[in-house]
């Protein structure tokens, strides 16, 4: 009925006006979170927004565009092998040192094209969870026994996680496996050697522009991070040469996109500002062509209107609540340090419950969780924080919504905290 129409508008406006009325600005707390939810949102779009969301989203318009469904279908589809599907998709974050926001993209690109809930599940786990600087240096740092308990929890998490989920919807997934069985065979434009080097060159990009600084300056991973830009380089211009020879672009906009990173590195010599260059300079080419190559852009900023925003919103929440690392936001760190002592099952659970909701960007949970073991966190709430942690976040949390709807972000976020929360549990009466 109209009136009852009214009346929603009318408890909505005095519910604005209440919460606008009584908003404590003033009270120094609430004001220094709001100034850290400012903070932390300024620095992920300085950090993360260009050097790891942009790429992502291209790799993520390049699987919805490029990788026919029947690859998907086969590889990571409901009705492949379990041993193929899982163990590809469970060891992904080998070579993907990316943070849980940073994996959305590509986690919707596979899901939309085809991939099980399973598979796509645990790759959306693995990616962020399994990175192997991540696990080295939570080795060096927190000890080997966590670093190896790590590793091997997340590793098997992936694959229970990833099972459990089709397992809880496997009404849903046989339907989805039916209705595509049902399309037809899609035609081969170009052979699965050309376009796994098309990837390759993709991901290059990708994991050595992020590549992060190791601890000591000596061994393989300070010589990749030393030269780091070189091989990020050296992946671009492959991409070029890739789609002039495989995908048809022209050669002269080849030499715009080498020439546009080169020139603002010569004039600027800031590395992160030639990388946003040369991406705007890509998205610019794809503009200008038709076919398959503007297909991948506009697939690119389909990603970039669903995904980014749910981000930086989720971000915004994520400092205001609970501040960056070694900041304050409105929860006080001194409780959370209180509530995660001895090895408590509420201990564990509520690690893994904060470690969930807060941000964590990629190698930067080893040293929160050193300051927290050095003020009294027991090891095995750390270990569920490092379980949870770095796959999921407020910010994820939000997207997985609206990639794969309320219900299972629900049970996926669920048996995250629960897993983290018992392997902790279990970690922590071990040792």
């Amino acid at each position: 009925m109209e009136w009852k129409k009214e009346i929603k508008i009318l408890l909505l406006m005095v519910g604005l006006f209440l919460f606008l009325f009584y908003l404590p600005v003033g009270n120094p707390r609430f004001d220094h979170a709001v100034s850290e939810s400012l903070a932390l949102v300024k620095w992920y779009a300085r950090e993360h927004v260009i050097l790891c969301l942009v790429p992502a989203f291209f790799i993520a318009g390049a699987i919805s565009v490029f990788i026919n469904q029947a690859s998907v279908m086969k590889y990571l589809g409901a009705k492949a092998p379990k041993v193929l599907a899982y163990g590809v998709a469970s060891v992904s974050g080998t070579i993907l040192a990316v943070c849980s926001c940073t994996v959305l993209p590509m986690f919707a690109g596979i899901y939309k094209m085809g991939a099980g809930l399973g598979p796509a599940t645990a790759f959306l786990y693995s990616g962020p969870a399994i990175s192997v600087l991540a696990i080295i240096l939570t080795a060096r740092v927190l000890g080997l026994q966590i670093g190896v308990a790590r590793a091997l929890g997340a590793i098997a998490f992936s694959i229970i996680i990833g099972l459990l989920m089709a397992f809880i919807f496997r009404r849903e997934e046989k339907e989805k496996t039916e209705a595509q069985m049902a399309m037809p065979e899609p035609e081969v434009k170009r052979a699965l050697w050309k376009n796994i080097l098309y990837f390759a060159s993709l991901l290059g990009i990708l994991v050595f522009a992020n590549w992060g600084r190791p601890v000591e300056e000596q061994g393989i991973w300070f010589a990749v991070y030393s030269v780091k830009w070189i091989l990020t380089a050296t992946s671009w211009v492959g991409l070029g040469i890739i789609l002039v020879f495989w995908f048809g672009l022209r050669w002269w906009k080849l030499l715009l996109l080498v020439l546009v990173p080169v020139i603002s590195e010569l004039i600027f010599i800031n590395h992160m500002l030639s990388f946003g260059l040369a991406s705007a300079a890509l998205a610019i080419v794809l503009l200008t062509e038709q076919g398959e190559l503007r297909s991948w852009l506009n697939a690119s900023w389909d990603f970039a209107k669903l995904i980014l925003p749910m981000l930086l919103l989720g971000v915004l929440g994520a400092g205001f609540f609970l501040g960056r690392p070694g900041e304050e936001g409105i929860i006080p760190s001194a409780w959370v340090s209180r509530l995660v002592g001895g090895n408590s099952l509420f201990a564990n659970f509520f690690a893994s419950m904060v470690g969930a909701f807060m941000y964590f960007a990629t190698l930067t949970e080893v040293p929160i969780l050193q300051g927290l073991l050095g003020s009294g966190m027991g090891k095995g709430p750390a270990l569920a924080l490092l379980l949870a942690g770095p796959a999921l976040s407020l910010p994820s949390m939000l997207v997985l919504r609206s990639v794969m709807g309320l219900k299972k972000t629900v049970v996926y976020v669920a048996l995250v905290v629960v897993m983290a929360g018992i392997s902790g549990l279990i970690f922590g009466a071990i040792f």
